[in-house]
C-alpha cells in the first residue's frame, strides 16, 4: 500500500512539472493574431535628379597619310643617244647593209651604181637626193682614187641628212610666257605617247612642264596622258569628254603661265590629212593658243614605216599649222630610213626627234652623225 502511494505521488509530481514547463513556453512565444487583408497600394517614385559628367572621348587616330608617289627620273640625252646608235645598228636596215655591200666591191661598174640607186630609192630617200648622193660618190671616188669608200659614203650620207639644220627644240617662251609646243599628226602615229616622252626629256633637263590633253574625243588618250604626267610629277590640264579642244589648249597655256612653267605641251586629236574640217579645227587650236602666248614649236609625229604616205601627211599638216619639226617614230623597226632625208628636203623642216622603241625613254634628239654611223654599223 505504501508503495502504491509512492508511485501515485511521483506521477502527480511529474504531471505538475510537465504542465508548468508548457505554460512557461507558451508565454515566451505568443502566437500573432491573423492579419486583416489590405487593399493594394501604388508606389510612386519621385525622379532622382542626376548630374551629367562630360566624358572625354579619345580622338580617333588619324589615318596614315598616303605615301607620295615615287617619281621616275628620266634618262639624260647622252644615254639616249647611246641607245640610238645601238638600236639602229641592231635593226635590219637594208639601206646601210645594201650600200656597204655595193660600195665595197673592187670594181664599181655601171651595174654597181645602178644597184646603189635602187637601194636608195627603195629606202624612200627620193629621186633628187638619190641622184645627188650617187653623183657625189662617183666624183669623189674617181678623183680621190685611193680614198676609203666606206669613209666617203659616210661623209656623203651625213651631208645628205644635212647637219646644218637647226634641230633644237624651241621649248622656252619670251618674257612671262611659257614655251608652247603643239603636237600634231594622223590617227595612230603615236602622238600622245610622244608627248609623254617629250615631257620626260624636258623633266630630265630640270624644266617645269604642263601638259594639255586637247584630244578630247578619246577618253583613253586623256587618261594615258595623265599617267605619263603622274610618273614624272607633271600637271595635266584636261576638259570634258567631247569638249572643245581649243578651250582645253587655252586653259593649259593659262595654267602654265600661272605656274611659271617653262613649257606647255599640247596633245591634239589625230586626224586624217584629207579631212579638211579637222585640219581647219587644228588651225583654230593654234589661233586660240596664240591669244595668250606664241606657239614656239609645232611638231608633226610621223610613223617612219609609212614611207611616201608620211611625206603626203607632212605637206598637208605643214600647210595647216606651219610645222617646225618632225618626230619620226618606229625608226628602229623600219628598213626605209631614207624618209628622214626626203621629208626634210621636201618641207625644209628638220627631223628633231626619233622614236626607237616602246620604252618610256626610247625617244632621242636626232643626230645626223649618229644616225649615219648606226646605219653603217
Amino acid at each position: 500500500m505504501t508503495l502504491l502511494l509512492i508511485i501515485v505521488a511521483i506521477a502527480v509530481v511529474a504531471l505538475v512539472v510537465v504542465g508548468t514547463t508548457a505554460a512557461l513556453i507558451s508565454r515566451r512565444r505568443p502566437t500573432a493574431p491573423p492579419r486583416a487583408p489590405q487593399a493594394p497600394t501604388t508606389t510612386t517614385t519621385a525622379p532622382v535628379p542626376t548630374t551629367t559628367t562630360p566624358v572625354e572621348v579619345p580622338e580617333a587616330p588619324e589615318a596614315p597619310a598616303e605615301p607620295a608617289p615615287v617619281l621616275e627620273r628620266p634618262e639624260t640625252t647622252a644615254s639616249r643617244l647611246v641607245r640610238l646608235r645601238q638600236r639602229l645598228a641592231g635593226s635590219s636596215n637594208a639601206l646601210g647593209r645594201g650600200l656597204l655591200a655595193l660600195i665595197s666591191r673592187e670594181q664599181l661598174d655601171e651595174d654597181t651604181w645602178e644597184g646603189i640607186e635602187d637601194v636608195l630609192l627603195t629606202s624612200d630617200i627620193g629621186v633628187g637626193p638619190t641622184q645627188e648622193l650617187v653623183e657625189g660618190l662617183r666624183t669623189r671616188l674617181r678623183v680621190e682614187g685611193n680614198a676609203d669608200a666606206r669613209a666617203v659614203l659616210r661623209e656623203e650620207l651625213v651631208k645628205l641628212v644635212d647637219p646644218t639644220l637647226d634641230r633644237r627644240l624651241q621649248v622656252t617662251g619670251e618674257g612671262d610666257h611659257p614655251g608652247v609646243v603643239l603636237v600634231v599628226g594622223v590617227n595612230g602615229s603615236g602622238k600622245t605617247t610622244t608627248v609623254g616622252k617629250i615631257a620626260r626629256i624636258l623633266v630630265a633637263e630640270n624644266r617645269r612642264v604642263v601638259l594639255g590633253a586637247a584630244d578630247t574625243f578619246r577618253a583613253a588618250a586623256v587618261e594615258q596622258l595623265a599617267t605619263w604626267g603622274e610618273r614624272v610629277g607633271v600637271e595635266v590640264v584636261r576638259g570634258p569628254e567631247g569638249g572643245d579642244p581649243a578651250s582645253v589648249a587655252f586653259d593649259a597655256v593659262r595654267a602654265g603661265a600661272e605656274a611659271q612653267a617653262d613649257t606647255v605641251l599640247v596633245d591634239t586629236a589625230g586626224r586624217l590629212q584629207n579631212k579638211q574640217g579637222l585640219m581647219d579645227e587644228l588651225g583654230k587650236v593654234k589661233r586660240v593658243i596664240e591669244k595668250q602666248a606664241p606657239v614656239t614649236e609645232v611638231l608633226l609625229v610621223l610613223d617612219a614605216t609609212t614611207g611616201q604616205n608620211g611625206l603626203i601627211q607632212a605637206r598637208v599638216f605643214s600647210e595647216a599649222v606651219d610645222v617646225t619639226g618632225i618626230v619620226l617614230t618606229k625608226l628602229d623597226g623600219s628598213a626605209k630610213g631614207g624618209i628622214v632625208v626626203q621629208v626634210q628636203r621636201e618641207l625644209g623642216v628638220p627631223v628633231k626627234l626619233v622614236g626607237l622603241g616602246e620604252g618610256p625613254d626610247d625617244l632621242a634628239p636626232f643626230s645626223p652623225e649618229a644616225f649615219v654611223d648606226a646605219l653603217l654599223g
